[in-house]
């Protein structure tokens, strides 16, 4: 999120000690840049020396025009994102086995019909919008251009073609782009969607990457080729454009049929194709293949004219989103027995601990991503035409329904907001107190008024983020479900919905021109391209699978790089090590301590804490991706680690949320609930204890109060509701780090304990 150096290691200075520049690892600094040691931690009637070291990520994620214009990339990385929320598969079970299979491999498929569709959206603007029409002799389009230079050969054909070809170029160097690192490398592969001990145990790159970066660049410069040539429904007359419209055509066939057959090789059997295709697409076939585009396009464009309009535009258009919402459809009825087959799973959970939406979330966020792609290039082509202001211009004929689609989304969308807005606010107000705000500000009722009202807001916002997702993914598909049916049925709009498409046009309009705005400001301003950075952190942590060309993967860098730094801090005897991550980076934590425990001996292993501030792992990542981070392996981790897993909790924080613990209730004015035990067992856990600082510890889970007590001398305070920021300046932050070292906040010095005493 654009954190600096120093407010991660909560200093007025900090200096790299170690990584690449990269990921940057820092320490605080004192007033000659020199590495500083941190505060003593009062532990066991003594202070234990500390080091704070922080690792500093966010050069992978933001800052600049290159990482900026990510976020067009935002519907590809929805669809990959989208894989890694697929259910796990049960051990031994021979249909959910092949039921992933063929989930994964529908995932593929769509993702290349994506990249496909919005690729052909943006050769539609420039080659038939612009080129074809705007710049066709004797219009009155852009009429700086002279008369004669729109009769030359081939200028017209370079300003429709040339934009394309270097937007295919981006896509493959952005998609070429790697932050995993050989020095501390990524443990070995594990098959997908399996059941896993540790979170992100099978979070690893995937090989087949480059041959599936290659198939999605060829599909898409292939589609590309057919449309001068008349689309891919209408075979030329001319012999070469025959032979070219065939080539191209097989290309696509190939590139389609491939991303199907291609199966990620740690899969249970992949199959014999599948083995075939990964032998036959290594690096001089993926360079052949990416050349017979590249030639297939320049030679499509060399021998045309460029008609006024493309004639295969828009069923070229339409076709690629007709299919990729039938793929989707199908997905969506494939993960249906699927994740039936893996409620076995999670059924015995809670209810507030089970997977979103049963399961079966990469779906809507799958129509989602598709519905994204296709409006941003539509509006994109919308945003052309009234820029260069000509009435020549005509769209494609399935543009009209696509600004249907939008136009029939933002009315459903708005008739259905309005009075699920006014019953949620109602529920809101009448919704009763929060029992834990009376024992954390007993003794303080301003604050405890203040308190419960940003609890209620906060614990509305967790527990209905997934909520309005499906509610968006479901207006959105309602408003495409009208559109296809029309499109279908060959029936033109009425004269009433005419203010729907017109609602849809300034919604299309409105999209693109915010998404280029925010790139824009992204790499001018340092504070927009934090907001930005807040949407590229969440995309980014995910490996490539279903979409190959998505930003790079940080997490493939940070988790292993923070265990192989935490394994030199190890190597001296009397030292332990506290891995502490706040919001994502809890989940990085959890990652790399996943990593350090399947590795490590037992003695090394005791020396080993981590702490969590403002942490979605429990309420969000373990749900939305219950293949990654299931509520099991955060048993498997807690089993480990013991006591000295920590996680700082606050009510009032509308991102993080508890970790350890679960159905908490007051009774008789003490704090319960269930939760990870010690042993790695769950079960209802002792009361609730009140520390020193006036936080309740249950489990391993502190619960602060919002506003913080105090001020008090000589100890940092902030004011007011602190919500998801500022973790470190309460007072319970050290003691959370000494339980999570292993010591003993209030022990006396002569306390003994199994561990030795040394540096933290």
């Amino acid at each position: 999120m654009g954190t600096s150096p120093e407010s991660l290691v909560t200093a007025v200075a900090a200096v790299d000690v170690a990584g690449d520049g990269v990921g940057r690892i820092v320490r605080p600094a004192d007033r000659l840049l020199r590495p500083a040691p941190g505060p003593v931690l009062q532990a066991e009637g003594r202070s234990v020396p500390r080091v704070v070291e922080g690792y500093v990520w966010g050069a992978m994620t933001s800052g600049g025009w290159a990482k900026a214009t990510w976020a067009l990339l935002f519907p590809f990385s929805l669809a990959n994102v989208a894989h890694w929320m697929l259910p796990s598969i049960p051990s031994g079970h021979r249909a959910a086995r092949v039921l992933g299979v063929v989930s994964r491999s529908l995932l593929r498929l769509a993702a290349l019909l994506l990249t496909v569709l919005l690729v052909t959206q943006a050769a539609v603007v420039s080659l038939d919008l612009l080129a074809a029409q705007c710049l066709a002799p004797g219009t009155d389009c852009l009429t700086a251009v002279p008369d004669w230079l729109r009769r030359t050969y081939p200028f017209r054909q370079a300003v429709g073609l040339l934009p394309v070809l270097l937007a295919i170029f981006v896509l493959h160097r952005i998609s070429s782009v790697a932050w995993e690192t050989a020095a501390a490398p990524n443990p070995p592969a594990a098959p997908p969607n399996t059941k896993v001990e540790f979170p992100g145990r099978n979070l690893v790159a995937d090989p087949d990457t480059p041959a599936l970066r290659t198939l999605h660049l060829v599909a898409a410069l292939a589609t590309v080729a057919l449309l001068p040539l008349g689309g891919p429904f209408r075979m030329p007359d001319a012999v070469l454009d025959r032979v070219l419209w065939l080539v191209a055509l097989g290309v696509l066939g190939f590139a389609l049929l491939a991303v199907l057959l291609l199966d990620d090789p740690r899969g249970a059997a992949p199959e014999r194709a599948g083995r075939l295709l990964r032998a036959g697409l290594g690096r001089v076939p993926r360079a052949l293949l990416l050349a017979v585009g590249t030639a297939l396009v320049v030679g499509a464009g060399a021998v045309t004219r460029l008609p006024n309009p493309l004639s295969g535009a828009g069923t070229t258009v339409e076709s690629l989103a007709g299919a990729l919402i039938a793929v989707v459809v199908l997905l969506g009825l494939v993960l249906v027995p699927a994740a039936l087959i893996a409620r076995r799973t999670w059924s015995a959970l809670p209810r507030d601990l089970r997977p979103w939406a049963g399961g079966w979330m990469s779906v809507p966020v799958l129509a989602v991503a598709a519905l994204l792609g296709g409006g941003f290039g539509a509006g994109l082509a919308i945003t052309v035409r009234k820029l260069v202001g000509s009435a020549e211009i005509r769209l494609p004929t399935g543009y009209e329904q696509v600004t249907l689609l939008w136009g029939a989304g933002a009315a459903i969308g708005v008739a259905v907001a309005l009075p699920a807005l006014a019953v949620a606010g109602a529920r809101l107000l009448r919704r009763a107190g929060y029992d834990m705000v009376d024992l954390l500000h007993e003794d303080r009722p301003a604050d405890r008024a203040v308190a419960q009202r940003a609890w209620r807001l906060a614990g509305w916002q967790r527990r209905n983020l997934h909520r309005v997702l499906l509610a968006a993914a479901g207006v959105l598909s309602a408003g495409a479900g009208i559109a296809v049916s029309m499109r279908v049925a060959g029936i033109d709009p009425p004269g009433w919905m005419a203010p729907l498409s017109a609602v849809g046009i300034l919604t299309l309009g409105v999209l693109a021109a915010t998404l280029l705005r925010a790139v824009y400001t992204a790499a001018q301003e340092p504070s927009a391209g934090r907001r930005l950075g807040i949407v590229a952190d969440l995309a980014c942590f995910w490996p490539r699978e279903a979409h190959p060309t998505v930003p790079p993967c940080y997490a493939l860098k940070v988790a292993p790089e923070l265990a192989a730094r935490a394994v030199e801090h190890l190597r001296e005897p009397s030292t332990r090590v506290v891995l502490t991550g706040h919001s994502q980076g809890s989940l990085l934590v959890a990652v790399a301590a996943g990593r350090l425990l399947d590795s490590l001996n037992e003695p090394e292993r005791h020396r080993i804490g981590i702490v969590m501030t403002g942490s979605q792992l429990q309420w969000a990542y373990a749900r939305a991706f219950p293949g990654v981070v299931p509520h099991g392996s955060l048993g498997g981790l807690a089993g480990m680690l013991g006591t000295r897993w920590r996680s700082l909790c606050r009510g009032t924080d509308p991102v993080g949320g508890a970790v350890t613990t679960w159905g908490r209730q007051v009774c008789d004015g003490k704090l319960l609930g269930t939760g990870f035990r010690p042993d790695g067992t769950v079960g209802p856990l002792p009361a609730a204890v009140p520390s020193p600082t006036g936080a309740l510890v249950l489990g391993g889970d502190h619960w602060l109060p919002d506003p913080m007590r105090g001020p008090f001398p000589g100890r940092r305070w902030a004011a007011g509701v602190l919500g998801h920021g500022n973790y470190t300046s309460d007072p319970e932050w050290d003691r959370a780090v000494a339980l999570a070292a292993g010591l003993d906040p209030a022990a006396p010095a002569s306390s003994g304990l199994p561990w030795p005493r040394g540096p933290l």
